[in-house]
């Protein structure tokens, strides 16, 4: 049993992704740890959502000095990043985190700190990759300009354009109606922007 020091309390979080799989193996792990039934809150869905209505009720009961647990990290969150987060936010209000099967990530603990620090740092540097790919895309990108390829000239739907303009008896809205376009795109279409007839 996991005890809470200091008279905290125990809080515990768990998660399955599916309908179909069972909260019970996590909820009595939890109790076997020393979680009040009262103090479990669950949720049943995907890791990536970010709709938990169990976890936003579990981070609200939690007090300072409280310890949250869960069975695995991953209940927590899909992402370093994400972990990390709601890892920090803990522990800006005074509050630990313990995963039951990750023995090492304790943060009430000297070396479940330091391993918190490093997965910090991990975040930090997915955080700076990212940042990085960014950066490197905007700059492959400047000079090219923007939005769909110009059409050739032998496009069917130019020549179709042309032809149609042409025939005095179709009038422009007629011609814009048929090919389902705009007039600004008719006259980009159609003899290098020359004034269209009514």
């Amino acid at each position: 049993m996991i005890a809470a020091s200091d008279g905290a309390r125990l809080v515990g979080y768990a998660r399955i992704s599916t309908q179909d799989q069972d909260l019970a193996l996590q909820i009595d792990a939890l109790l076997k740890f020393g979680v009040a039934k009262e103090l479990i809150f669950t949720d049943k869905a995907s890791g990536a959502t970010h709709q938990r209505p169990g976890l936003e009720t579990c981070l609200s009961k939690l007090q300072e000095g409280d310890v949250l647990l869960v069975w695995r990290l991953d209940r927590l969150g899909r992402s370093v990043r994400r972990l990390v987060t709601l890892i920090d936010q803990l522990r800006e209000r005074n509050i630990g985190f313990r995963s039951v099967c990750d023995g090492a990530i304790d943060t009430t603990t000297p070396s479940g700190e330091l391993i918190f620090q490093v997965f910090s740092a991990l975040a930090q540097f997915e955080r700076r990759l990212i940042q990085e790919r960014t950066k490197a895309r905007l700059e492959a990108a400047r000079g090219r300009k923007g939005g769909r390829p110009p059409m050739k000239a032998n496009d069917r739907r130019i020549v179709l354009a042309n032809k149609l303009l042409k025939d005095k008896s179709i009038g422009v809205d007629d011609i814009c109606a048929t090919l389902k376009i705009s007039k600004s795109t008719l006259v980009s279409w159609t003899q290098a922007g020359r004034p269209l007839r009514p």
